[in-house]
């Protein structure tokens, strides 16, 4: 479908450089973020936000990987019901990959999967207010602090599901902070809780101010994307290919001798490409990029640190 087809191409867009992380690369001027040793991030909550059910393993599996493993609690939220991508009959799709996104949330060790069930490129027609407040409700109730999702700025953006997912969820992770949005929310129990920390991603030209350092979690991205049988990026395009090959009496050997292997193998030459060619540009193996934000600065309590006296 033509929207792989710009997937795949946008993934060596370029993109603007500016930024803040957690370690830098000096010659360039972008931050890297790298390994941390030990789990850091434990008592902390993550939201992996996605508008389908390859979006996540595509762009960002080994970053959700990498903070998983050190310590934060993290739950899967998928906005549509992604009827539109596969093969079958409608409903046939929608199911298989139902059980692909199962399948995502037990491999990454996900403690949530929340289903949205919006319609597959149909977002941009539903009440943005109606999604903004089940997103409230959800970051409120789970307590996140961390959320991976599209880029609500990226620029170029053809897919309605993806623009308007990162648009409610920015705009959620503000407003569910605030203390009048949705008394109902506190009559319930919750409390205000807003979002501080956001991992976003894009399909096309970004203005990318952080690079995750995804070599340690190499494998788990491609196991994340092979359990994406119904639209991921490989299915079974690398059985497929080495099949045609054998047709015409015709081998490659980056493909193996069986069709796991050449799937395995198709995943890590073509779909981590990008990934590899920027990690190449840093200095790393593999890599993935994003615009960071940051929890804000107190500047008066820091003020008030360095220069209050008795």
């Amino acid at each position: 479908m033509n929207r792989r087809q710009f997937l795949y191409q946008s993934f060596a867009a370029s993109a603007l450089v500016s930024g803040l992380a957690r370690a830098a690369d000096n010659t360039s001027g972008v931050f890297i973020e790298r390994d941390q040793p030990g789990k850091p991030h434990t008592g902390k909550v993550l939201a992996a936000i996605q508008p389908h059910a390859d979006d996540l393993a595509i762009f960002a599996g080994g970053t959700l990987a990498k903070l998983l493993n050190e310590g934060y609690t993290g739950h899967l939220i998928r906005a549509t019901n992604d009827d539109m991508a596969g093969h079958g009959t409608i409903a046939e799709t929608a199911l298989s990959n139902e059980h692909d996104v199962q399948e995502f949330v037990k491999l990454m060790g996900l403690k949530g999967n929340f289903s949205l069930n919006y319609g597959n490129h149909e977002m941009d027609a539903i009440s943005k207010p109606e999604m903004r407040s089940r997103l409230i409700f959800l970051f409120r109730l789970l307590k996140v602090d961390t959320v991976i999702c599209y880029d609500p700025w990226g620029t170029y953006e053809e897919n309605p599901d993806h623009y308007v997912t990162a648009q409610c969820v920015e705009a959620a992770c503000w407003m569910a902070g605030g203390d009048k949005d949705y008394p109902e929310h506190f009559a319930a129990g919750l409390k205000p809780h807003s979002v501080t920390e956001k991992y976003y991603f894009a399909r096309g030209p970004q203005l990318v101010n952080r690079v995750v350092d995804i070599g340690s979690y190499t494998e788990q991205k491609i196991d994340a994307n092979l359990v994406n049988k119904t639209q991921g990026p490989a299915g079974a395009n690398g059985a497929q290919l080495r099949a045609s090959l054998a047709g015409n009496h015709m081998r490659l050997p980056l493909l193996g001798n069986d069709d796991a292997t050449a799937n395995r193998e198709y995943i890590r030459e073509f779909v981590l490409r990008p990934n590899r060619t920027l990690g190449k540009k840093y200095g790393l193996q593999y890599a993935e990029e994003f615009h960071y934000i940051g929890p804000p600065q107190d500047e008066v309590s820091d003020y008030v640190k360095k220069n209050a006296v008795r």
